[in-house]
Order: structure tokens, then sequence, then C-alpha cells
């Protein structure tokens, strides 16, 4: 990408308008997940075992995804993903049984994976990287409004079709996603380097050449994603232990969910200009506090106040996790590392939830809270150590 010829307006549509309407989509499912499984004769534990296959889908199809995308290109990968995307929901809509239900939530976790890495190579792409931590700040600010926006959608249709309508409002939103990725030009203002003759690296000899970095900040993303993933049970079973209703505990969600939008950009600003580690410390330090502070609260005011705190630390993290991958990215093998990348992270939203579930089982529910608290304090040392410290030179326009 030309820097001189860079403009946000060429750029906002394109760039992040599919994330908004994907984000739509997967908000307006996830919480009728287990409510269709159990109407099609699921058990409880069952049904929750349905709504995990969203996130072992994209763990799973993190390597095929990257392998997807360096071989076809990001604009052709964004548009079969939100086909994909549209099928497995119409699996679901049609399933006479839990299996064929099961059977689409994992095709569409799939989907999310290509989805989300094309997404990525698509801005690095795009933007120049004196600008990198802005656009990726925006593109995890504008999946979590779409995530905002898509239950609210849901439950108006699902007032007139019941859950059903939930899955029609992703179904129009992909597609829409679909169209829309299918009419954006390819961001390419130069030979791109998959393009040349340079031999392409698989994935056995990036991870080797690349594993210091995987070992490293790697360890820092994957302890990173445990938190996010960990935070989500820990607001419900601490708001239920406390005593708060399910309407007070959707209020605080609701809140929550608000700070977590309100300082995406602010948050990539600080990354251009100051640096990765400005935005990386507190994220994981204010996350690590505000999970060991949950169990310290008895009452509602408490308990809002830390649980917004922990959105402040969410939000401001924004994009953290793709800026970082696209910083340590190679020219060729760039899609491959960022499989890899991907794979990490997603290791550690799956594994944060069995760590609480764990400690809990064994020792307390708050323990296991405050247990994976101590993450955002390694994950902080581990970023301390591994990330410059100089302030980032400016160029160009802020």
């Amino acid at each position: 990408m030309n820097d001189a010829d860079f403009s946000w307006k060429k750029i906002i549509i394109p760039a992040f308008g599919p994330s908004v309407l994907f984000g739509i989509g997967n908000g307006a499912i996830l919480p009728v997940i287990a409510l269709s499984a159990i109407d099609l004769g699921a058990s409880p534990a069952m049904s929750g075992l349905i709504v995990a296959l969203i996130g072992f889908g994209s763990l799973a199809g993190n390597i095929p995804a990257a392998l997807t995308t360096s071989r076809h290109g990001e604009r052709r990968s964004l548009i079969g993903a939100s086909a994909l995307s549209v099928l497995a929901l119409i699996l679901c809509l049609v399933a006479n049984h839990a299996a064929i239900l099961a059977l689409g939530v994992l095709i569409m976790g799939l989907a999310t994976s290509v989805f989300y890495l094309a997404r990525q190579t698509y801005l690095i792409e795009a933007v120049p990287v004196y600008m990198r931590a802005r656009a990726f700040s925006t593109l995890g600010g504008t999946q979590r409004i779409g995530m905002f926006i898509g239950p609210f959608a849901a439950a108006a249709l699902m007032h007139f079709m019941g859950l059903a309508g939930a899955y029609w409002i992703a179904i129009v939103a992909l597609t829409a996603a679909g169209v829309l990725s299918f009419a954006i030009p390819e961001l390419e203002a130069q030979p791109r380097t998959r393009d040349s003759a340079t031999p392409k690296p698989g994935m056995a000899s990036i991870a080797h050449a690349h594993r210091k970095v995987f070992l490293t900040l790697g360890s820092g993303i994957l302890l990173i994603g445990a938190m996010r993933a960990s935070r989500q049970i820990a607001i419900p079973l601490w708001a239920d232990n406390i005593g708060l209703s399910p309407t007070a505990t959707a209020i605080v969600f609701g809140l929550v969910s608000a700070m977590d939008m309100l300082v995406f950009y602010p948050a990539g600003k600080v990354m251009d200009q100051y640096g990765r580690l400005w935005v990386a410390l507190p994220c994981t330090i204010v996350l690590g506090l505000s999970l060991l502070a949950i169990p310290l609260t008895h009452g509602l005011v408490s308990f809002v106040l830390v649980s917004i705190l922990m959105g402040f630390g969410n939000g401001i993290g924004s994009g953290i996790v793709m800026t970082l991958g696209a910083d340590a990215s190679p020219a060729v093998g760039r899609t491959e590392f960022l499989g890899i990348w991907r794979f990490i992270a997603d290791v550690g939203t799956s594994a944060g939830p069995f760590c609480l579930s764990g400690i809990t089982a064994l020792v307390s529910l708050g323990a296991g809270i405050a247990a994976t608290g101590v993450f955002g304090f390694v994950a902080a040392a581990i970023f301390w150590h591994g990330l410059p410290h100089a302030r980032t030179a400016k160029k160009g326009r802020a």
C-alpha cells in the first residue's frame, strides 16, 4: 500500500463493513443455539457442548483457513466464508435433530476462522504501518458493535417468528457481508509477496523459523484469550453467586459491552503513537486486577464497578492480538504465520473456561476467577520483556 495514497474514506466500507455484518450474524445466533438444541431434545449439558462447537470449529479451522487464504486471496476467502456461513445457518434452521444442528454450528466456526484471518490479512495490505494499530483496533471495535447489535435485531424478529427469527437475521447479515465482499475491489497497489518467484514456506518451516516469537509473545496473547473467555463466564456466575437477578445480570453485561465499545479507537491511536507496550500492559494488568477483584464484591454497586473496569481493560485491548501478529509476521509466509498466531490465541480462548471450571470444582468459584486474574500479570511480564519500550516515531497525519 502506497502511504501517500492512503485514505480512511477509501477503505472504511470495504475494510470494516463486512466485519460489522459478520458480527451481527454471530451476535444474533449465539444466544439461541443452546435453546435450539434443547428444542431438538438435547440435554442442557449437550446443549452447552453444541454451543462450544463454534469455538472448536474456529480453533480447528485456523490452519486450513491460512492455507485457503494464502492460495485464493483475501477477497475470495471473505466471499467463500460468507457463503459457507449462510449454508451452515440454513442447516441449523432446518435441523430436525441435535446432531444436524451441531454440524451446522461446527461449520459456522470453521467459516468464522476463514473470515477473520482473511480480514486481518486484508488490512495489513490496505493500511500503512504507522496506522496499523488504529486499523486493527477499529476492526475489533466493529466486530464488537456487530455482536452488540445482533441480539437486539434477533430479539425483534423472534417476537414474530420464534427462534427461527435469529437465524434469518444472521442469514441476511452474512449474505450482505458476502455481497459487499464481492463488490469491493482488491486493495492492492503493488505486486503481492505471494505472487513473487520466492519459494513459499510451509506451516512447519514458518513455525520453526518463528518459534521464539510464538513461545514468547504468543504465550502473552494466549493468556489474553484465556482471560477474555473466562470473564464471559465469571460475570454471570458471580452475579448469581451474590444473588443478582437474570435481568440485572443482563444489564451489567450491557454496561460492560458499552464500555468495551467506547475505547477501541483511542487505544489504537495510543499504540500507533507511543508503542504497543502502552496498551498491552494496561490491558493485561486491568483485566487481571478486575478478575482478582470480582470475588471481593458482595453487592450490586461494587460488582458493577469492577465489571465496568473489566470492560475497559478488554476494550483498550481491542485489536492488540491482531496488531502484534501483524507486526511479527514475515513478508513471505505471512498468512501461514497469522494462521498459527490465531491458533495460539484460540487455544487460550478455549482453555480459559476449562481452567476456571477446574479450579472452581477443586476449590471454589472465587478461587477459580482469581486464578484466571493471575494470567494478566504473567502476560504483562511477557510483554514487558518482549515488546519495545521506546516511543514509536510518528509518521503522516494522526
